[in-house]
């Protein structure tokens, strides 16, 4: 993601949630939670699994971007993320009447370097659109631990810069009714 890496859940805090849901209402973070697993004492509906993030939404344009995503470790290769994407994906796309939000587009960016978020993407009936070259930049992306392209940054950058080539990823309205929604209530089916 293009924010973080915390050092601290307060680093969190601060960076993450004010500087995005927290003041923009563009954005909308969800937690995830597994209800699959036994409630603690801590949280009578289930476990903490991760969280996942409306972002860039458009209400003039209709559309959105599920992106943020963060499952916890425990969570890795379990129901949790193809059933949480599952979700927002029946959220946004489906139509009014159903309770839907009646999107015309949500995009999945992730980096090229990135091939697990792009095959999760994919998986759940997403299209890849193209690339963003050199998209971002992290300033000191060496240092926080940043995965960058690997390609040789210009003349005069600093040292530990990397660049990031994004792959942008869409699943449309008509896509999700001729078929994607299929698509994703099998995957999540499967994971059950």
């Amino acid at each position: 993601m293009p924010l973080g890496p915390f050092a601290t859940q307060a680093e969190f805090v601060e960076q993450f949630l004010q500087k995005t849901s927290g003041q923009n209402p563009e954005w909308l973070t969800l937690v995830v939670i597994d209800k699959t697993r036994s409630p603690s004492s801590a949280d009578e509906e289930g476990e903490l699994a991760g969280m996942m993030t409306f972002m860039n939404t458009s209400a003039r344009h209709l559309s959105t971007e599920i992106g943020c995503i963060v499952v916890l470790p425990e969570y890795h290769r379990t129901h949790v993320t193809t059933n949480a994407v599952g979700l927002m994906l029946q959220c946004a796309l489906s139509d009014p009447a159903d309770g839907g939000m009646g999107l015309r587009r949500v995009q999945w960016t992730a980096s090229s370097m990135n091939q697990a978020s792009i095959r999760v993407a994919e998986r759940m009936g997403f299209r890849r659109e193209g690339v963003l070259r050199w998209h971002y930049v992290f300033r000191g992306g060496l240092q926080a631990g940043k995965v960058g392209t690997g390609r040789v940054l210009p003349q005069g950058s600093p040292e530990d810069d990397l660049g990031r080539d994004t792959v942008v990823l869409g699943l449309c309205w008509d896509d999700w009714q001729n078929g994607a929604k299929e698509v994703v209530q099998k995957a999540m089916s499967r994971t059950k």
